[in-house]
């Protein structure tokens, strides 16, 4: 892979890698062209590859002039200004205050969530039950989103009106609500069926469902009804 003026982006098996999305949303959402290159987690494949085309050895990681940039936030601002033309942060300091705020407690909290229902997009189980842990994560990103609708939802679907930044934190996050039958409020689960009816997400879910692998820590076994 030789150092390219088109961004490429390294990314994970689409079904399974959460972070890997966040990263190829933002370059997706340049609206630049871009390469991609996708390895199957898990594997010996990945292993082997990952540790010279990322510092971390993780994905996603995004490859452009010659540079590195990996973890899913600092590709989604490094692509900010790839296109500044496009929406990614709210203009106003308040509001851009707190689409930060929600960005940064995406990237760094909801363990539990993360631990016991990873992303799946070929995955779908009903009448789970929730462990104190993760009902509180499910109910503090849905107060979220609710207060982010109510307050920024006028001029569009998304979290501050326009699809951006702050939506590509949380996509893989309504995948997993969908894949574990997660209840929420009206105004979320609006917020759900914008996100999961992006041209972007529409186009990495038809991608998902053409993949074969499997990553066997992230299928929960049909008999377990508790989340955590």
């Amino acid at each position: 892979m030789q150092p390219s003026e088109t961004p490429r982006i390294i990314i994970g098996t689409k079904t399974y890698s959460s972070w890997s999305l966040r990263g190829w949303l933002a370059v997706a959402h340049t609206g630049l062209d871009f390469d991609e290159y996708k390895l199957p987690l898990d594997t010996s494949e990945f292993y082997a590859e990952i540790q010279d085309l990322s510092p971390t050895r993780c994905v996603p990681v995004l490859h452009h002039g010659g540079q590195k940039i990996w973890d899913s936030l600092a590709i989604i601002d490094y692509c900010s200004r790839l296109n500044p033309e496009k929406y990614w942060w709210p203009d106003d300091l308040k509001v851009y205050g707190h689409a930060r705020s929600i960005t940064a407690e995406m990237h760094s909290g909801f363990m539990a969530l993360r631990q016991h229902a990873p992303m799946n997009f070929r995955g779908q189980w009903t009448n789970l039950s929730l462990s104190d842990e993760v009902a509180a994560n499910i109910n503090r990103i849905d107060n979220i989103w609710q207060e982010c609708r109510t307050k920024y939802g006028d001029n569009g679907p998304f979290l501050f009106g326009d699809f951006g930044a702050a939506d590509m934190m949380y996509a893989p996050v309504v995948s997993r609500f969908k894949t574990y039958d997660i209840k929420v409020s009206d105004v979320s689960a609006v917020y759900m069926e914008a996100i999961l009816n992006h041209p972007l997400i529409q186009r990495w879910i038809k991608e998902a469902k053409l993949e074969e692998e499997t990553v066997f820590q992230d299928e929960l076994p049909k008999d377990i009804k508790k989340l955590g």
